[in-house]
């Protein structure tokens, strides 16, 4: 576990919601990694230690993508998608994390 100090409250925070896509999947399968949507102000140490915290494994490494919210029309209105910021944390080999829900 990492011994950086960071406030647990904030921790709690950075990660918003797992990404469950076809793509999410098929990264987690090949290289043991999941997808998180984070807060667009979180750093990768606060990432991983955030995923440490709530999962109890033990993290490899955290890439990060930013994606731009796509311009999207509603009859005349133009909106805009929000900005995602996603990281993809690799586990170390043989730790596995349970985003279904059900107890292990």
């Amino acid at each position: 576990m990492s011994t950086l100090k960071f406030d647990e409250d904030r921790l709690m925070q950075v990660l918003v919601a797992p990404i469950v896509s076809e793509k999410a999947t098929m990264v987690a399968e090949k290289s043991n990694a999941v997808t998180f949507k984070v807060l667009q102000n979180a750093t990768k140490p606060e990432i991983k230690a955030a995923v440490e915290l709530m999962f109890k494994v033990e993290v490899k490494g955290v890439s990060v993508v930013n994606t731009k919210g796509k311009t999207k029309r509603f009859g005349k209105t133009v909106g805009r998608r929000d900005n995602v910021r996603k990281a993809y944390v690799t586990l170390q080999p043989g730790q596995e994390l349970n985003l279904s829900g059900e107890a292990a």
